[in-house]
């Protein structure tokens, strides 16, 4: 039943797109003519909204994204700082216990 389902779906999307190829063939006075031109330019003004639309919301989002990589990147400078001055109080105690321990043996 899916696949009678599909294929009645497809069959109705070839005759819509069979009656909108003949429509157009179909133009035979000027007036049919203005009325599919005005038409056409309806659609193409539509259709240049929703690109401006989606253009702008791609800058906004692309201006988005470059600004939350900045703060990753600040965020994974500022682990690796930490790391660095954790290491190195690491190293200073190490060295620390080092010398209480030679110190204590001297003794």
């Amino acid at each position: 039943s899916a696949q009678i389902a599909d294929l009645q779906q497809k069959l109705l999307d070839a005759d819509n797109g069979d009656r909108a190829k003949q429509r157009w063939d179909s133009i035979a006075t000027i007036l049919e003519a203005k009325c599919a031109l005005k038409y056409l330019l309806g659609e193409l003004v539509t259709s240049k909204v929703q690109e401006s639309k989606l253009q702008s919301s791609l800058e906004q989002s692309q201006a988005s994204c470059s600004d939350v990589q900045k703060m990753l990147m600040e965020e994974r400078n500022h682990i690796a700082e930490l790391e660095a001055e954790f290491q190195n109080q690491i190293l200073v105690q190490e060295q620390q216990h080092q010398e209480k321990v030679n110190h204590s043996s001297w003794k």
